[in-house]
């Protein structure tokens, strides 16, 4: 049953055949050592230039105006690509020129996409999961597996075929810019664990998944899309610890693995050599140590983790001699297609090598459904999008993700009828939070403080404070991508404090858990919950537990502090792997 063909049939009952059917078939990986008629017709009918730019993955957008997507257009009908990489937009607008874009391809293209959690980490109108640093803290990996094959429904429903997921980063440095959240956290065991269930998921409902940033940028605090980062470590070090997830997902069959723009001095000697050009590491380590057959992706080209030491193309050649297989984002694939060619020509490398290469992106195209290529129905897409099933599992993903780090118990005396104060702190207007426990706490107020509260604003709520029994705060960081430390000011962060240090009061965290480090004395806090980020799924599970209406079941994913390390969490977990 093909899923973008709309019927009668509910979203749900869609989900379920396409899972099931899925799930009968070969993996990716096994299916590349099966003759294939589809995938040798096709390759007989490219010419060596048309072979390369089967390599090649654009930039799209659904953001940016009808000049641009004019301008991909014409990349398209000019150089052929063998996919594209939608970022910013809107489902509906995307699934449309996709079918536009595939009437202009000989071949159908990939569609790739980032959704580390879901569409919504690029596109609007569409559901967001929980981030991986959420995701780390659940003891039920069956949700997360689920979770998977609910993404995969997604990305097909619009047409596309690769997540660039999970990240297997193990984010060992709380500083880190790039990956932090992104992770699962600072155990190695729990990243793969949590990892692989995502992968299946995806890969049992048909979606090509791909592991990074390989060999691992947890512990970097440079961001590659702006530099070159450094990873000073020894070879034992990198493969024991930064490799350990990679490894394990590599042989539970995950279907792509992508390299990252990382300078490492053990394992490629060449100063400023990105391990996205190093052969060493792509050929020598992922795919003749690792035993690595599926497609190698790199990062994006264009970043300046790859084009400050090797611009104007020269960085598609090196990645292509390298091993690499699908070139993302070139900053010129025109040119980079012309390089190829001439090093093929000059006899650097053989057209043995780009055939076995095009014939795996070919592969990847039939597994993914493209042999039998039909356009996305637009009809719907909104509300197949937005289904009640995936919103019941993201608020399932919460209340599971819910982290009780202390409880002197508060909670189990906490009256519902006493005079309650519940205070949201980072905000200009009341929360969900607040809304929910007011449900509950029926004799209560609602007090906000933002982030950037004068003085005298602070001091008449602490004033006010103190003619109330009992006090529920919430600390919300409302910025898209949660950092380590918390946009509050400092006169804030200390009022945070001073408030939970009060009697009978309880804090609820939506934010990275790795600001709890920069506000010393949290731990005395009556009742501490970490939910992680603003998201309102969050904040009705923290407030589902205030309310005694859920058992907190959520471990701490990443070292805090002597306070607050990983595997914390007060509460009856229910494991199930």
């Amino acid at each position: 049953m093909n899923i973008l063909k709309r019927s009668t049939v509910t979203a749900a009952a869609l989900l379920l055949t396409a899972t099931a059917s899925f799930a009968q078939k070969a993996d990716f990986i096994s299916s590349l050592n099966t003759p294939n008629r589809w995938v040798d017709s096709v390759f007989k009918t490219l010419d060596r230039k048309h072979k390369i730019a089967q390599l090649f993955f654009i930039r799209a957008h659904t953001n940016k105006g009808q000049a641009y997507a004019d301008s991909v257009a014409r990349v398209i009908q000019e150089e052929q690509p063998g996919g594209l990489v939608f970022f910013q937009g809107g489902p509906v607008r995307q699934a449309q020129l996709t079918n536009r874009y595939q009437k202009l391809s000989n071949i159908p293209m990939l569609v790739a996409m980032d959704g580390e959690w879901g569409l919504g980490m690029r596109l609007d109108s569409t559901i967001s999961y929980p981030y991986q640093m959420t995701l780390g803290a659940i003891q039920n990996d069956k949700l997360i597996r689920e979770m998977g094959k609910q993404i995969a429904f997604d990305f097909k429903r619009i047409g596309a075929h690769i997540n660039f997921a999970p990240v297997l980063d193990v984010n060992n440095n709380p500083n880190n810019p790039v990956i932090n959240y992104r992770s699962f956290g600072d155990d190695k065991y729990k990243v793969a664990l949590r990892g692989i269930a995502y992968m299946q998921g995806m890969q049992q409902a048909g979606l090509i998944t791909t592991a990074k940033h390989f060999p691992g940028h947890g512990d970097t605090n440079v961001d590659s899309h702006f530099d070159l980062p450094q990873l000073p470590f020894t070879r034992q070090r990198l493969d024991t610890l930064e490799e350990y997830p990679f490894k394990e997902a590599i042989k539970a069959g995950i279907s792509g693995v992508m390299v990252a723009h990382l300078s490492i001095p053990a394992l490629e000697p060449a100063k400023n050599m990105p391990s996205s050009l190093s052969r060493p590491i792509i050929t020598g380590i992922l795919k003749n140590q690792l035993g690595f057959k599926g497609l190698v992706v790199s990062d994006a080209m264009e970043m300046k983790g790859v084009t400050k030491y090797f611009p104007n193309g020269e960085a598609d050649l090196r990645a292509f001699m390298a091993g690499t297989d699908i070139i993302e984002l070139s900053e010129n694939s025109y040119g980079a297609i012309k390089a190829i060619r001439r090093a093929i020509r000059s006899g650097k490398v053989s057209d043995a090598v780009l055939d076995a290469k095009v014939k795996k992106v070919l592969y990847a195209k039939y597994w993914a459904g493209l042999a039998n290529y039909s356009p996305a129905d637009v009809q719907g897409i909104s509300a197949d999008l937005n289904r009640n099933t995936a919103k019941e599992l993201v608020q399932q993903l919460s209340d599971n993700a819910v982290t009780m780090l202390q409880d002197n118990g508060l909670l189990e005396r906490f009256n519902f009828m006493q005079k309650t104060a519940l205070v949201s702190i980072g905000v200009t207007l009341p929360t969900v939070y607040q809304q929910e426990l007011a449900k509950y706490y029926l004799n209560s107020t609602l007090f906000t403080l933002k982030k950037n509260a004068q003085p005298y604003e602070i001091n008449k709520l602490i004033n006010d404070l103190k003619g109330y029994k009992q006090i529920i705060i919430g600390v919300h960081d409302e910025r898209l991508r949660p950092q380590s430390k918390l946009d509050l000011t400092a006169q804030v962060k200390d009022a945070v404090v001073q408030i939970a240090e009060m009697p009978n009061a309880a804090l609820s965290l939506f934010a990275n858990p790795y600001t709890l480090a920069s506000m010393p004395g949290i731990e005395r806090t009556g009742v501490l919950l970490a939910a992680y980020q603003k998201d309102e799924s969050m904040q009705r599970a923290a407030a589902r537990v205030l309310s005694r209406q859920l058992t907190p079941s959520g471990r701490l994913p990443v070292n805090i502090n002597s306070y607050f390390t990983n595997g914390w969490g007060m509460g009856q977990p229910k494991i199930a792997l």
